[in-house]
C-alpha cells in the first residue's frame, strides 16, 4: 500500500528547509546535546557556531539599543542579521521552532539597509536592521504559509501580509517564519510537517504553548530581536508565559490582520471570535517600540477593519497608571478563580503572594467574584463562538492528503456545520449581556486594571493544557491583555492539595495535573500572570505590566505565610 500523500509532502518540505540553512550553521554532532539534556537555553553560547561578537549582538542589546548601534554604525545591519540568523538556525535544531528559514533574503535585505544608511545617512525607519520573526500564518511573497497543514505546502504566497509590509517599511529584516500547531487551533505547537516545538527550558516536561509556540521559543533563545504572533484563545499569552518572556494581546482592530492564512474560509473569522496580532519579546520596552511603530504606520488608512484613532498608543490615558502607583492610588481587581476550574496550589499561592506584595507597595487590591461579574460564563460562550463557523472546510483540507489530526485536535475537532443565523444571534445576545456585566464591574469596584492567572495550573507537559477560559475570555470581551513573569514554582508549592468539590469536566481534568507523578516536574517552571485593561486601553495595559514588573523585581515576591 502506498504511503499517504502527506508523508511525502513532509519529506520534501523538510528537505527544502534543510537546504536553506548553511552547513556551517549546523551544530557538530559531538556538540549537539542529547535528548536527556532538557534545558538548552545556553547551547548557543557553547556550540561553537557564534563568535564572541555575535553572542554580544544577540544577548547584550534590547531592540532600541540595537537599532541605535546600527544607526550610529557601531554595528552593521549585515553583521546583526548574520548573528540572529545563526542563532535562529541553532534554535531550530534544538526545538523545531522554524518553518521557513528566510536567511538568504534576510542577508540581502541587510546589505540593502547598510547601503541605504551609507548613501542617505538616515535609517529606513525605527526598526532599521532589526531581525524580527513572524508566525507562519503571515504571508510573505514567494513563501509558503502551511499553518501546519500539509495540503497547504508548496503553495507560495503571491502577496505579503499588511503587518509584514509595515515592519519592512520601518526597516525590519524578516529572517524566518515560525512553527505552529496544525490548524493553529491548539495550545501546543505540533504538526505533522515540522514536528513539535519544544520548550527551551525543559524539552520534555513543559509545553512550549500554542499557537505562537515557535515564536515564543525562538524569542526566548534570542533567535530574533522580537516576534509577532496572533491570539484568539491565548495564543500570544500562553507561549509567552510558559517560555518565561512577555507578550501583549491588543484589542480587536488595532493591528491589521490582512494577509494571514488560517486554513479556513476567507473572512470566516469575522463570524466568530477574531484573532488579533501582537508582539512577543524578552522585555516590555521592546513591546512599546513595536506598538509605537504600529501606531505611526496608520494601518487604518489601508484596512477598513483597523480602528485606530489618532494617538491611541502615544497619547496619555486620562490618568497615568504609573502616576497612580506613585501617588498610592492604584486599584487592581484580582480574578483568583474563573468559577469553573479551581487553580492548583502553585497558581493560588502565586496570586496571594503577589496580592500581598502589591498591598505592601500601596496598591489596593480587591477580589473579583467570577459569578457576579459574569466572568464564569465566558469560557463556555467563547467555545460556542469557536464552534459557530463549523469545521467542514478545515477537515476536508486535512483529509485531502490523508493527514491525521494531532493529539490535541483528535478529540476536539469534529465535523460540524456552521451555526444558523438564529443561533449566532443568540450567541451575540449572550455576549452583550456578559460584556455589560463586566463593564459595570470596572465602575462598581473602581478598579484601574485586572490581574488574572494565565491558566489554573503550572506549565504542564505537552498536550496537557487545560481550561483556556482564563485567556480566551479576554478575546470574547475584547480587553487588551499582557503577560508578565512573576516567579517560579518552588518545592514548597507542591505541599498543598486542591480543596473543594469537583466542579465539572474542566476542573476534573485540571486536578489530574496535580497527580503525584507530575508535581515534581513543575519545580522551576515559570509562573506568570495576565494584566488586563478595559477595551481600547492598550497603553494602560502596558503601563500596568511595567508597574507590576517593577514591584515584583524590587525584592522578589517573598513567600510569606502559607495559605
Amino acid at each position: 500500500m502506498a504511503p499517504p500523500p502527506w508523508e511525502s509532502i513532509r519529506v520534501r518540505k523538510l528537505e527544502e528547509q534543510k537546504s536553506r540553512i548553511p552547513q556551517e550553521w549546523l551544530i557538530a554532532r559531538e556538540r549537539l546535546p542529547s535528548d536527556d539534556v532538557l534545558n538548552v537555553v545556553d547551547v548557543p553560547r557553547t556550540c561553537g557556531i557564534l563568535s564572541p561578537q555575535e553572542l554580544r549582538i544577540t544577548e547584550d542589546f534590547d531592540a532600541r539599543s540595537l537599532a541605535a548601534a546600527i544607526r550610529s554604525r557601531q554595528l552593521s545591519a549585515l553583521e546583526v542579521t548574520i548573528a540572529f540568523c545563526k542563532r535562529a538556525a541553532i534554535s531550530n535544531q534544538l526545538l523545531q521552532n522554524i518553518t521557513e528559514p528566510l536567511f538568504a533574503s534576510a542577508l540581502s535585505r541587510a546589505r540593502f539597509l547598510d547601503d541605504h544608511l551609507a548613501r542617505t545617512s538616515f535609517p529606513l525607519g525605527p526598526l532599521h536592521g532589526l531581525p524580527i520573526s513572524v508566525k507562519d500564518t503571515f504571508n510573505v511573497t514567494g513563501v509558503d504559509s502551511t499553518v501546519g497543514i500539509s495540503a497547504l505546502a508548496f503553495q507560495p504566497s503571491t502577496s505579503t501580509a499588511s503587518l509584514v509590509n509595515l515592519l519592512l517599511a520601518a526597516g525590519a529584516v524578516i529572517h524566518c517564519k515560525t512553527n505552529v500547531p496544525q490548524t493553529m487551533l491548539a495550545m501546543d505547537s505540533v504538526n505533522n510537517i515540522f514536528g513539535r516545538v519544544l520548550n527551551p527550558m525543559d524539552r520534555r516536561q513543559w509545553t512550549a504553548g500554542g499557537s505562537s509556540g515557535g515564536e515564543a521559543a525562538l524569542v526566548k533563545m534570542r533567535g530574533a530581536v522580537m516576534g509577532v504572533g496572533t491570539d484568539v484563545g491565548g495564543s500570544i499569552r500562553v507561549p509567552a508565559a510558559v517560555n518565561g518572556i512577555v507578550g501583549l494581546k491588543p484589542g480587536k482592530g488595532r493591528i491589521s490582520a490582512k494577509g494571514l492564512v488560517t486554513g479556513q474560509e476567507e473572512e470566516s473569522g469575522k463570524i466568530a471570535l477574531e484573532a488579533v496580532v501582537g508582539p512577543i519579546a524578552t522585555n516590555l520596552d521592546d513591546i512599546a517600540l513595536f506598538m509605537e511603530v504600529i501606531e505611526k504606520g496608520k494601518m487604518g488608512e489601508s484596512d477598513p477593519d483597523v480602528r485606530a484613532e489618532e494617538g491611541w498608543w502615544s497619547r496619555p490615558d486620562a490618568f497615568s497608571i504609573e502616576k497612580k502607583f506613585l501617588d498610592r492610588k492604584l486599584r487592581i481587581g484580582i480574578i483568583y478563580d474563573d468559577g469553573n476550574t479551581i487553580p492548583l496550589p502553585p497558581v493560588r499561592n502565586m496570586l496571594h503572594q503577589l496580592s500581598r506584595k502589591l498591598r505592601d507597595r500601596g496598591i489596593e487590591t480587591t477580589p473579583i467574584d467570577p459569578h457576579t461579574s459574569g466572568f464564569s460564563k465566558c469560557q463556555s460562550l467563547a467555545n460556542k463562538f469557536f464552534a459557530a463557523k463549523g469545521s467542514a472546510h478545515l477537515l476536508s483540507l486535512i483529509e485531502s492528503t490523508k493527514e491525521p489530526l494531532i493529539p490535541w485536535l483528535a478529540t476536539r475537532l469534529k465535523l460540524k456545520a456552521p451555526a444558523s443565523l438564529d443561533h449566532f444571534r443568540a450567541l451575540l445576545v449572550q455576549k452583550n449581556e456578559i460584556e455589560t456585566q463586566m463593564l459595570s464591574l470596572w465602575k462598581e469596584l473602581d478598579i484601574d486594571l485586572i490581574i488574572c492567572p494565565v491558566a489554573p495550573h503550572p506549565v504542564p507537559p505537552p498536550d496537557r493544557w487545560n481550561a483556556i477560559g482564563y485567556t480566551s475570555s479576554f478575546v470574547l470581551l475584547d480587553y487588551p491583555a499582557g503577560v508578565v513573569q512573576v516567579t517560579v514554582v518552588e518545592e514548597e508549592d507542591l505541599e498543598d492539595e486542591v480543596e473543594g468539590e469537583v466542579r465539572g469536566v474542566w476542573d476534573r481534568v485540571n486536578r489530574s495535573l496535580w497527580d503525584d507523578d507530575l508535581r515534581r516536574g513543575y519545580i522551576g517552571s515559570p509562573a506568570a500572570v495576565q494584566v488586563v485593561a478595559p477595551s481600547g486601553r492598550e497603553r494602560r495595559c502596558w503601563e500596568g505590566m511595567r508597574v507590576l514588573e517593577k514591584v515584583i523585581r524590587e525584592k522578589g515576591l517573598g513567600r510569606g505565610p502559607r495559605l
